[in-house]
C-alpha cells in the first residue's frame, strides 16, 4: 500500500474532520437562529453564516471525504468486506443528514422555518451517533 495509502488516509481524515465539525455546528446555528426575530440583523447574520458554512466548508468536505474514502477502499481492496458495506450505509445516512441540513438552511433563508429549537437540538445528536457507529465498524471491523 505504501505512501499513496498514507496520503489518501490523511486526505480522508482531514476532510472527515472538517465535515463532522460542520455537521455539528450547522444544526447548533439553527438552534440559535430559531430565536432570532425574522428580518432582524441577527437573523440575517445567521443566514450568511449558515450559507457560508454549507457552501464553503461542509459540502466540499463531504465530497472530499467520499473521494478519499472510496480511494482508500479501492487501495485496501475492501469492497467485498462486510464492515465496509455497513460503513458505506452509515455514510450514506450521514450524507442524507447533510442533505436535510441543506433543506433546513433553505427554509431559514426564505424565513419559513416552522421547527422549534428543540428539533434542532435533537437533530444535532444524529451525526454523533452515526460517527460512533462508523468508528466502531472501521476500528473493530466486527464483520
Amino acid at each position: 500500500m505504501g505512501d499513496l495509502y498514507a496520503w489518501l488516509k490523511v486526505g480522508h481524515l482531514a476532510a472527515l474532520i472538517a465535515w463532522m465539525a460542520a455537521l455539528f455546528y450547522l444544526p447548533r446555528l439553527f438552534v440559535y437562529h430559531v430565536d432570532a426575530p425574522v428580518g432582524s440583523a441577527q437573523s440575517e447574520t445567521f443566514k450568511v453564516m449558515e450559507r457560508r458554512l454549507l457552501k464553503a466548508i461542509m459540502t466540499p468536505a463531504m465530497i472530499a471525504t467520499w473521494i478519499f474514502g472510496l480511494a482508500l477502499a479501492w487501495q485496501g481492496g475492501w469492497f467485498s468486506d462486510g464492515w465496509l458495506h455497513g460503513k458505506l450505509a452509515l455514510v450514506l445516512a450521514l450524507s442524507g443528514f447533510h442533505g436535510a441540513c441543506a433543506k433546513w438552511l433553505k427554509d431559514f433563508a426564505a424565513d419559513r422555518n416552522t421547527r422549534p429549537g428543540r428539533f434542532y437540538r435533537i437533530a444535532n445528536e444524529v451525526p454523533t451517533i452515526l460517527m460512533i457507529l462508523i468508528l466502531i465498524l472501521v476500528v473493530v471491523k466486527p464483520f
